[in-house]
């Protein structure tokens, strides 16, 4: 747009859902424009950007080299203008939109589940979705406004979204109080001996933090069982002989159980809180973000 007088916001919405869905069609559903309106918003915005923007492929359209460039400031105007037309007041006492959060099954127990208390207390006629986090996907769902914050670590981080640091997690060995090995310090030795409970999100490999610092010492342990939730280990720990390591902020308030240090230096890992610039100025998403650093930092 080379006149800031041929500006059209229907336009750029009409970008921004063709950038999204990548068809003309779908487009036009999201909208709720006919395909034909949205051929035409196209033509205008080939004219007023001169460039073709979108090119037929084999299902659909793509974007064109221009066309990625623009994509984040185009959804960055529209975010501005958003927040220019809601009520600059928000009151958490009677708000009433929806929340999405993604997060994984420690996320759920260590962050959302104390979050959701003090939620409930302060914002009663809020209402929250949590989603599973899928690393590959989150930039996409952020995008499509279908997660407002999401839980993450540096090392997956995507890029050009916001974040903070929530804390930072570190691993005990946790196993039922009245196991053979509770009642003093677990020795390296006897330690590898035992039988071992981990967490793994997809089965296997029996391997996890807890054996690569092993590795460095030229040890191994006994990984007998390998689970995909944190939620079944704790019922395990609890009528086995298993130990397992787990983080510290997922076993705080387990009943049953002990915990000792492990006998060999494990490192730990940090958790953020993930958002978009779509919800980066929102009134109300912005409050939601301030209490969960709250709860978040009271564990500390």
């Amino acid at each position: 747009m080379r006149d800031i007088k041929t500006l059209d916001l229907n336009l750029l919405k009409a970008f921004d859902a063709l950038m999204d869905e990548r068809s003309v069609t779908r487009a036009a559903e999201r909208l709720a424009l006919t395909q034909p309106a949205v051929s035409g918003m196209l033509a205008r915005l080939r004219e007023g950007f001169d460039d073709p923007l979108f090119v037929r492929a084999q299902r659909g359209v793509t974007p064109t080299a221009r066309a990625l460039e623009l994509a984040g400031p185009v959804r960055q105007v529209l975010a501005e203008v958003e927040a220019l037309l809601r009520p600059a007041a928000f009151d958490p006492a009677t708000a009433s939109f929806t929340l999405t959060l993604a997060a994984t099954d420690y996320a759920l127990q260590a962050i959302v589940a104390p979050f959701i208390t003090a939620l409930r207390a302060r914002a009663p006629n809020m209402v929250v979705a949590v989603r599973p986090m899928e690393d590959a996907r989150v930039l996409t769902q952020f995008e499509r406004g279908e997660v407002d914050i999401g839980f993450m670590s540096p090392e997956t981080l995507p890029p050009g979204v916001h974040s903070r640091r929530l804390f930072d997690e570190s691993y005990v060995c946790a196993l039922r109080a009245d196991h053979p090995d509770a009642a003093g310090p677990i020795l390296l030795d006897r330690f590898c001996e035992l039988d071992h409970a981990l967490v793994s999100y997809f089965g296997e490999p029996f391997f996890g933090p807890t054996d690569a610092a092993l590795a460095k010492l030229g040890r191994r342990r006994k990984v007998a069982l390998s689970v995909t939730s944190f939620l079944i280990l704790l019922k395990l720990l609890r009528t086995t002989d298993l130990i397992a390591v787990a983080p510290r902020r997922l076993l705080d308030d387990a009943e049953g159980l002990v915990f000792r240090d492990p006998p060999v230096a494990i490192p730990g890992f940090t958790k953020l809180a993930v958002w978009h610039e779509r919800t980066h100025r929102d009134p109300g998403r912005r409050w939601v973000r301030e209490l969960l650093f709250e709860i978040a930092g009271e564990k500390v």
